[in-house]
């Protein structure tokens, strides 16, 4: 009995999430690493792509790591610290790119489907409200139809 719950204990906790930060990378500063985490989980890692670079193995989003700890251990404001790393790899190193002239078809498409979606809904329901559907029924249909309500 001991030994099932043993067991299922541990999938549970291989479902937590993996990151992949290594020991060796932490800061000695729990405040300075917190931050570090933080802006760690905004970037992209360039390789992965779909991982933030705190969640990723590979070498590069390592890379990035030491360079936001180094960064942040020079005295650099969250805001610097991003900034520098947008210059060196661009917009597309942000999970959650900026609100700019060229990101505004990006954030402004969802509300613009949407509102095109809701009125082209909005003139189906109001062009077929209140017409009838299908044909009327025949004299037999609804005399059988008074059978079937009788029973």
């Amino acid at each position: 009995m001991m030994r099932r719950l043993l067991i299922a204990a541990l999938f549970l906790l291989s479902a937590f999430p993996a990151f992949a930060v290594n020991p060796d990378e932490v800061l000695s500063d729990p405040a300075l690493e917190a931050r570090a985490r933080a802006l760690s989980a905004e970037l992209r890692c360039m390789v992965c792509q779909n991982q933030s670079i705190d969640d990723s193995n590979a070498e590069l989003a390592r890379d990035l790591r030491l360079l936001v700890r180094e960064r942040l251990k020079n005295g650099d404001s969250d805001k610097a610290v991003i900034d520098y790393v947008v210059s060196r790899y661009g917009e597309f190193v942000l999970l959650n790119p900026r609100v700019r002239g060229e990101t505004l078809l990006l954030w402004g498409a969802p509300l613009v489907l949407f509102l095109a979606g809701a009125t082209a809904m909005a003139l189906f329901v109001r062009r077929r409200g209140g017409k009838p559907t299908g044909t009327p029924l025949t004299e037999e249909e609804k005399a059988e139809l008074e059978k079937v309500l009788r029973n």
